[in-house]
């Protein structure tokens, strides 16, 4: 979204409000974004301790906080996700009457997110389930954009698989497992890998604490197949062109991964993490009825599943097949279509409709 609002013509300035438990502050300021913090934490804690009772308390004292940030920045409009920090913010925000434009990633949303889609001027989704789920016969104005990602289109194979020092005529399973229950999935390569490697070449995103373990199971190979076994502790800037060299993904159901996944075509074997309110079960969900992807669920992903999931390297029709259906899905100008709602609200114009909208997120605006 910054990307996409930062090549503007006329771009306007941006500020994050964030809270005290996250990332952001690091990510964000890193990013050239000035950052401010409310005394609430970033993200609300679910187990029995004392933030149980403090969240709420940190709560009521971020909204005149929130009331006092706003009226110093005085922003033309509002954009957030719904979170948690989002609730004493649109609170603050409501008496202000300063738009507020809301999006959400997921098919089915959390509770900040309904709570806050009330206050919300427009609202943009990635899903049109979750759409009619937050506005219902209301009328605020919503739109299907699908989920703000990178510019999938800035590399093509050939540069992402000479980066990668891949060969052209390589089949390439591309494995990660993202923050969240990663070692499942390094268990699987781990006892695995003989066979992966006979399979295809193997990009696998370990973790830094898996990453020891990666590589001693790559020495344990034989000498002749141990290039065909890559893997790495992170992929940051190199992770885009894995994600454009490969043949198959295996990994999550977070909402970016799935829009890269879709808006690049590429086939997927998703196991959803299972401790996210159901959140990932029902992204990838998406995904399998439109015949783009094959799900495992998480207790029964290990070496054997892994396995059955790299065979699709030599199925070249059922490949095509799952390539097409997720391409189908892609919205590539999601950002760019987020953006234009959230500029409308700035501006004080009226709202695009849904057909120009469509043509953006999908890529095919003149």
């Amino acid at each position: 979204m910054a990307r996409s609002l930062g090549d503007r013509p006329t771009p306007p300035e941006l500020v994050w409000l964030g809270g005290h438990r996250g990332l952001e502050a690091a990510l964000v300021g890193a990013a050239g974004i000035r950052v401010r913090r409310l005394v609430l934490r970033s993200l609300r804690s679910v187990d029995v301790s004392a933030h149980a009772v403090l969240d709420p308390i940190r709560l009521a004292l971020s909204v005149p906080q929130a009331a006092a940030i706003l009226a110093r920045e005085r922003p033309a409009a509002i954009f957030t996700t719904g979170g948690y920090v989002a609730v004493p913010t649109l609170i603050a925000a409501t008496p202000l009457r300063i738009p507020v434009v809301l999006w959400d990633g997921n098919v089915v949303p959390g509770r900040a997110v309904k709570l806050t889609a009330r206050m919300a001027d427009a609202i943009a989704v990635a899903h049109e389930a979750t759409g009619r789920a937050l506005v219902g016969s209301g009328k605020t104005p919503w739109y299907v954009t699908g989920t703000p990602i990178r510019d999938v289109g800035s590399t093509t194979r050939e540069e992402a698989r000479a980066r990668m020092d891949l060969p052209d005529d390589a089949r390439v399973m591309l494995i990660f497992g993202g923050s969240q229950a990663v070692r499942r999935f390094n268990a699987a390569v781990n006892e695995a890998l003989p066979r992966l490697v006979e399979r295809g070449h193997i990009l696998h995103v370990s973790g830094e604490d898996g990453y020891a373990g990666a590589l001693a199971a790559r020495e344990a190979l034989p000498a002749d197949q141990r290039t065909r076994y890559r893997p790495y502790p992170f992929l940051r800037d190199d992770m885009l062109p894995a994600l454009v060299s490969a043949d198959l993904i295996v990994g999550r159901a977070g909402a970016s991964t799935l829009a890269e996944v879709t808006a690049l075509g590429i086939p997927s074997v998703i196991v959803p993490y299972p401790h996210a309110a159901g959140h990932q079960t029902a992204n990838a969900q998406v995904l399998a009825d439109a015949g783009a992807a094959r799900l495992v669920a998480d207790e029964d992903f290990d070496a054997d599943a892994l396995v059955a999931a790299a065979d699709l390297l030599a199925d070249d029709a059922s490949r095509t097949t799952m390539a097409a259906a997720a391409r189908s899905l892609g919205r590539p100008g999601a950002a760019d279509a987020v953006a234009a709602i959230v500029l409308a609200a700035a501006e004080h114009r009226p709202f695009p409709d849904v057909d120009e909208i469509e043509r953006i997120s999908r890529g095919t605006a003149s």
